[in-house]
């Protein structure tokens, strides 16, 4: 009996292990997926090679999305898509928990705040979620066009500011690192910050 026992620990902690090692991780490939949009289309990251891409995860009732979508994000979606980053937002929340929404209320919340992202992927069993480890709304993840994972984190270094600033609350300069990530990886740049700790809601898994 204890040597069963032994043996399911093992191979627990190996099934552990494995999971670990497919985690999001800056500088490697970007955890693949297939992905069904708000809009009822399919979508898979590997076919995306060749392609920026940014994942948003979203709670349209976190006080930091709220924030950010009184004309921030949008502006920031619409500069960045018009110049064929294709931008997603990702809806992680389980079902019956705050931020989880069926399809047409999805698109409707699209309308609503004048999102310019490329489509809206509906995650509520969270697959997506915690292949990238997303822990907030909004957390943020840059992948460029080899699908290395380039950035991880928070959208911004001032949180729930509704209007653009010059300063963060520290009295540091504000810095939006999507901004940041996406215009050095675009000019042949090493990204200069790729990590932040993220801000905002707790996406709500499935407990």
């Amino acid at each position: 009996m204890k040597s069963l026992k032994l043996g399911l620990l093992v191979l627990g902690l190996l099934v552990m292990g494995l999971g670990a090692s497919y985690a999001a991780k800056v500088g490697e490939p970007a955890p693949d997926f297939t992905a069904t949009g708000s809009n009822g289309k399919t979508y898979k990251l590997s076919d995306l090679k060749g392609k920026w891409v940014v994942l948003e995860w979203h709670n349209q009732n976190c006080p930091f999305i709220k924030s950010q979508y009184k004309g921030k994000m949008q502006k920031l979606q619409a500069k960045w898509t018009k110049k064929g980053v294709k931008w997603f937002s990702v809806i992680s929340s389980a079902p019956g928990m705050e931020g989880s929404v069926n399809a047409e209320e999805a698109n409707a919340d699209v309308k609503a705040t004048g999102s310019h992202v490329t489509a809206t992927f509906m995650d509520s069993d969270g697959t997506i979620g915690h292949a990238y480890d997303a822990k907030t709304t909004p957390h943020m993840f840059v992948i460029d066009p080899k699908g290395i994972l380039v950035y991880d984190g928070a959208i911004d270094n001032a949180p729930l500011k509704d209007e653009a600033v010059d300063k963060n609350d520290d009295g540091e300069p504000f810095v939006n690192y999507v901004d940041k990530a996406l215009k050095e990886g675009m000019a042949g740049k090493t990204i200069s910050t790729p990590t932040t700790a993220p801000y905002g809601c707790h996406v709500k898994y499935a407990k």
